[in-house]
């Protein structure tokens, strides 16, 4: 059937509305990032007068945000790799294996993602110092307290993205593997997850921006020494004064790794995503 002639322009004002309402927010921030502090307070021109890069200097004598970097990096990257790991493993068990409690174990993981974050931000507090006064185990203030926080977000999900992912893939692989000499670890780790690097890259990634971009939890866990980006932010907003210029600008230098790295793994998120649904 033909389609009318119509469909098509309303087709491209659609998306022409869609690509404008992406591309605005970003061109005001481009554009304040370049402009001297007088020149957004007092107003937005959306044709600047005057550029300078000076905003992109003056955004790492400000704020420590070399540490803050590093601390958003560290904790994010681990985070990432922890999940993944875990991940994997509990996966792999509820894919392949049938015992009791599966069931029970499946729903309990699911349902961990019905509750707000900010209800588990009171008891992660207390768990937290109560167990340094007993132990002495430092966990509040610290990159490894925030890990641990984050691995409470990101493992429910990820173990449920990878469980449908390996329940794609055919046991006959695994049978295969086995016969050929291999045992259960054997067959995950040469069957399954080249397999699964698709599935696995998603999780990764969806891991680590959930650490990335992260700020309630991050803010009450966090001090000055370990602060991450999301909160550092912040510190562009005096009592006096916000440089509106350096926050935009801040804010496209820590854009940068996360875009990066999901145009490069774009083609693994898609097929992550959608791969299982799909075989």
């Amino acid at each position: 059937m033909r389609e009318p002639r119509w469909l098509p322009w309303v087709r491209w004002t659609v998306l022409g509305l869609l690509a404008l309402f992406t591309l605005l927010p970003l061109y005001v921030m481009v554009s304040s990032s370049l402009k001297p502090l007088r020149d957004v307070q007092s107003g937005f021109d959306w044709i600047p007068s005057t550029l300078t890069l000076r905003p992109f200097y003056d955004i790492w004598q400000t704020v420590p945000l070399g540490r803050y970097f590093v601390n958003s990096l560290v904790v994010a990257s681990i985070s990432a790799v922890a999940s993944v790991t875990v991940a994997i493993f509990a996966a792999y068990a509820v894919s392949r294996y049938r015992f009791a409690g599966r069931r029970i174990f499946t729903v309990t993981v699911l349902s961990t993602q019905m509750f707000p974050g900010i209800l588990f931000l009171l008891p992660l507090f207390m768990i937290f110092v109560n167990l340094g006064h007993a132990t002495g185990l430092e966990l509040y203030g610290t990159r490894t307290g925030l890990i641990v926080t984050y691995l409470t977000f990101s493992l429910p999900f990820s173990i449920w993205m990878l469980v449908g992912y390996f329940d794609s893939i055919p046991t006959a692989l695994d049978e295969a593997a086995k016969v050929d000499g291999n045992g259960p670890l054997g067959a995950l780790f040469r069957v399954v997850i080249p397999a699964a690097i698709p599935g696995i890259v998603a999780v990764a990634i969806y891991a680590f921006m959930t650490a990335w971009g992260e700020v309630l939890f991050a803010s009450v866990m966090t001090d000055e020494s370990t602060r991450t980006l999301a909160v550092g932010l912040r510190g562009y907003a005096t009592e006096n004064n916000v440089y509106w210029n350096q926050v935009m600008a801040a804010s496209l230098v820590v854009s940068v790794p996360v875009v990066a790295g999901f145009l490069l793994l774009q083609r693994y998120l898609v097929q992550g995503l959608t791969a299982g649904a799909v075989k």
